[in-house]
C-alpha cells in the first residue's frame, strides 16, 4: 500500500492509497503538522515508506495509517491534548520511565484502570499546585 495523495481537515490527515482506498490519523499524533501552518504542511515528499516534511523534521510512514487508532482515547488523548505537560516530568513525579508514560500518550501501550487513575491523579494534584501559585 502507498499514499499518493493527502490532505488535512479537522484535526486530521488523510491519505488517499493506490488501491482507491481513504485513511487517516488524527494530529495529535504528530504535533509539528498539528502546529504548522498550511504552507508548511504543503511541503512534503512521498518515498517508498512514506511521507517528509523536511523543514518540520517529521514523517509518517504508510504502515501507520493503518494502525487499529487513528485517534488517540482514553489517557492517550488526554496526554496528547495537553502539549503544556512535560511526560518526562510527569514520569519522574510517579517514579516511571519517561518512555513507558510516551508509550501511553502514543498508545502503543495501553495502561491498566489503575495505572490510568496514578496518571490522572499526578496531573491533578500538579495543576493544584500550580493553581496555589
Amino acid at each position: 500500500m502507498k499514499i499518493t495523495k493527502i490532505w488535512f481537515d479537522d484535526g486530521r490527515i488523510y491519505g488517499q492509497t493506490d488501491d482507491g482506498r481513504t485513511l487517516w490519523q488524527s494530529l495529535l499524533y504528530y504535533r509539528r503538522l498539528l502546529t504548522a501552518g498550511d504552507e508548511e504542511r504543503n511541503e512534503y515528499t512521498i518515498n517508498s515508506f512514506g511521507i517528509r516534511w523536511e523543514k518540520l523534521d517529521e514523517d509518517i510512514s504508510f504502515e501507520s495509517f493503518e494502525y487499529d487508532n487513528p485517534e488517540p482515547t482514553g489517557i492517550s488523548k488526554t496526554l496528547l491534548s495537553h502539549p503544556e505537560l512535560d511526560l518526562s516530568a510527569v514520569a519522574h513525579r510517579m517514579g516511571i520511565r519517561q518512555s513507558l508514560l510516551v508509550a501511553y500518550a502514543n498508545g502503543t501501550k495501553k495502561p491498566s484502570k489503575e495505572r490510568c487513575d496514578e496518571i490522572l491523579q499526578t496531573i491533578r494534584t500538579i495543576g493544584k499546585e500550580l493553581a496555589a501559585v
